[in-house]
Parts: structure tokens; C-alpha cells; sequence
């Protein structure tokens, strides 16, 4: 336990007391063996698994763009739900074939994991969470080729849990259903016949990841050269920015907590 043995340091045994003050972050990472001890007997039994990718994504934005985005979104989804923590940010996914390269592989930096890889990672972390304690494992992706993967093993791994606990897959958190606001067209920043630069990049998306680190857009370097724009909108005035960024992560946040909720509630335990 805590990476010892008991018997060489009371701090290695079970039920030793945490020395420290409860740490404000919801990351696994960002914990110590005894905080998430601490939080799951508070409560906090939902965990979140969120699925970036490294991947090409035009001039501007930098290759670990859905994780980015995750860090900065995962953190408001466990905060808003109230009774959950972050697993590490899954980096690694299926990105296309390596060899011969296909899809984003033929963009040097891309990096790919197999299907089967994927699939198989996903199902040890969730396993590792499950035996934990943990019995709301959620998968969220932040990219279109990481959904099947994260279905897959959620519908295999419920049916083998029997109900001890459940993993559950939110397909929304990445395409929204029907009818969900658009915050950028509700602000009044972007309409329906908004002009594209052709880019694998968007207004939503850059702010989203500006609001993890304006580095990642390469904000500084793009203000400084009059390209501090996509699609027609401008990311110059920093404080504006990341006002709008706010909201779209607000926004998100709510609608995958909602969404989360409501499977887990469905499952009943």
C-alpha cells in the first residue's frame, strides 16, 4: 500500500491519515494515494476517462489539440458533477493506418495506436479504476475515430461487471444532439453562412484550447504576425477570448454532466 510496506513507514499502511489538507483538483495524477483514498470515501466514485489524440490539425493549432481541450474540459465536468475525479488524459489513439500510412498518418507527428491497442488499453485503465472501487467508469472522446473504440469496450465491460459497476460511454460530450445551443452563434460571434478557412481547426475548437494554454494555438506568435484568426473570427484581444472560451467549456461541461447524470442514474447504483 502507498508504495511500501507497511511495516517500514506507518504512511504505506491502509488506513494511515493523510498528512496534508484536501488537494483542490479533480486529476488522478494530481493526487496522492491517500487523496484519492480521501475523495472516493468521500464520495467522489465516478471516474471520467477522457480520449484526445495526437494528430495534424493545420498550421495554428499544436498536435495534442483534443487533449488540450480535455484538460481544460474534463476538470469543469468532474467540478459540475460534484462526485468525480479525471483519469489521466488517454493521448494515444487510432489516428489510421501506419504502414502504408492512411488517414492523419500521412501528416508527420501523427502517432497511432492499433484498434485492438486502443481498445485493450481503455479496457485495463477502466479494469484498474473498477478494482479501485471506483462504479461509474465514463469514456469521453474528444475525437470522432476515438467513439467505437470507447462503445465497444463499454458495452463488453458492463456486461461482464453484472452490475457491481458500470461503464458508460458519452457520445455527446463530442457531437452534440440535436438542437443544443451554439454558443459562439448565440454571442453573436459567428452565423450559419460563416466562411471556412478549409482548416482542421475552428473557432470553437482553438478557443477551447486557448483556455488550457494559449501556447497551443500559438496565440503570442499569431497576434504578433496578423494571424490571429479563424474562419473570421479574431482571437487577438486575449481577455475576449478567453471569455468566449469560458462559456464554451461551461456550456460543454453542463451538457456532458447532464448527460452523465442520466446514464448513471439509469444504472442505479
Amino acid at each position: 500500500m502507498g508504495g511500501g510496506e507497511c511495516r517500514a513507514n506507518a504512511y504505506n499502511c491502509a488506513e494511515a491519515t493523510n498528512p496534508l489538507p484536501t488537494v483542490d483538483t479533480v486529476w488522478l495524477e494530481e493526487m496522492t494515494w491517500m487523496d484519492v483514498r480521501d475523495a472516493m470515501r468521500a464520495g467522489k466514485t465516478t471516474v471520467i476517462i477522457p480520449t484526445g489524440g495526437i494528430e495534424p490539425n493545420g498550421p495554428w493549432l499544436v498536435t495534442g489539440k483534443h487533449n488540450y481541450v480535455l484538460r481544460a474540459n474534463c476538470d469543469r465536468i468532474a467540478r459540475d458533477l460534484g462526485n468525480a475525479l479525471c483519469a489521466p488524459v488517454m493521448e494515444l489513439v487510432p489516428e489510421g493506418r501506419v504502414d502504408p500510412p492512411s488517414g492523419h498518418m500521412r501528416s508527420p507527428g501523427t502517432l497511432s495506436l492499433r484498434q485492438e491497442t486502443f481498445e485493450a488499453v481503455l479496457r485495463d485503465v477502466a479494469h484498474s479504476l473498477k478494482v479501485h472501487g471506483f462504479t461509474h467508469i465514463v469514456f469521453i472522446g474528444d475525437s470522432g475515430g476515438n467513439q467505437d473504440g470507447m462503445g465497444n469496450v463499454a458495452t463488453a465491460l458492463s456486461a461482464e461487471w453484472n452490475a457491481d459497476a458500470a461503464a458508460l460511454h458519452i457520445p455527446e460530450y463530442y457531437r452534440a444532439p440535436p438542437g443544443t445551443p451554439n454558443v459562439l452563434r448565440e454571442l453573436g460571434v459567428t452565423n450559419a453562412d460563416q466562411p471556412s478557412d478549409g482548416l482542421h481547426d475552428n473557432p470553437t475548437i482553438t478557443l477551447n484550447m486557448l483556455l488550457d494554454d494559449p501556447i497551443s494555438v500559438r496565440w503570442a506568435d499569431r497576434v504578433a504576425t496578423r494571424q490571429a484568426d479563424i474562419d473570421g473570427v479574431s482571437i487577438a484581444d486575449l481577455g475576449t477570448a478567453i471569455e468566449r472560451a469560458e462559456q464554451i467549456a461551461t456550456a460543454r461541461a453542463a451538457r456532458t454532466a447532464a448527460l452523465i447524470r442520466e446514464r448513471v442514474g439509469a444504472h442505479g447504483k
